[in-house]
């Protein structure tokens, strides 16, 4: 049986990625496609647990290694439990979140230590330490709904934020920078869309990435 297909939606806090996802979902199940869909942190007993543990605005003094690894432990669990299975039975997994969140919020956000010599030497290490939690299970297409983080919050406005949600606007602008910089290097992987448009304009460019992997 052929392999399935992992796709994932990235971009920062409010650009609609789980609006995106779900409609990609129900769109892949009308052209017959086999779908399981899944969030980051999370997905999994266990990664819902260390969801609780990474947003809550209580646990302000989560050092960025310890924020580190228990993105890795959620994920790695995920890649287990429902990624891998799902992808080996043909089927298409969409997750809300994945590795670039990891880079982007962990990496460019953050700028984690991981003892290298530079900036980049770190994001090269964090990326590797990426790719071993997730036994190389990288993902097919990685779409980048890219939004001012200032938008993003705009319409999130009245909501309570989350730990993370609760950052300073300045690294929200940097996680921007990053995913922006991962979809230049890597744009045989990623899409970036404009999220600013109304949904059904976002989800047409969504619809079109999709297109290549029902051909």
């Amino acid at each position: 049986m052929p392999r399935g297909k992992l796709i994932t939606c990235e971009g920062v806090e409010g650009a609609g990625k789980t609006t995106q996802l779900t409609r990609a979902a129900d769109w892949l199940r009308e052209h017959g496609a086999e779908v399981v869909t899944a969030r980051e942190p999370g997905g999994t007993a266990v990664g819902e647990q260390v969801r609780e543990v990474l947003l809550r605005r209580e646990n302000a003094s989560l050092t960025p290694l310890a924020e580190l690894f228990l993105y890795l432990a959620a994920r790695a669990q995920l890649v287990a439990e429902v990624v891998a299975p799902a992808l080996a039975a043909g089927r298409f997994v969409l997750l809300d979140r994945y590795l670039h969140s990891t880079l982007s919020y962990q990496g460019y956000g953050l700028g984690v230590d991981l003892g290298g010599a530079s900036p980049a030497e770190n994001l090269a290490r964090l990326r590797e330490l990426c790719r071993a939690a997730v036994a190389d299970c990288w993902p097919d297409l990685v779409i980048v709904l890219d939004l001012p983080p200032e938008e993003g919050f705009a319409r999130l406005a009245g909501e309570e934020r989350d730990r993370i949600e609760a950052r300073e606007l300045a690294f929200h602008r940097r996680v921007r920078e990053g995913f922006l910089a991962l979809a230049a290097a890597e744009p045989e992987r990623l899409v970036v869309v404009e999220a600013s448009p109304p949904e059904e304009e976002v989800f047409a460019a969504v619809q079109a990435a999709l297109e290549r992997f029902l051909r």
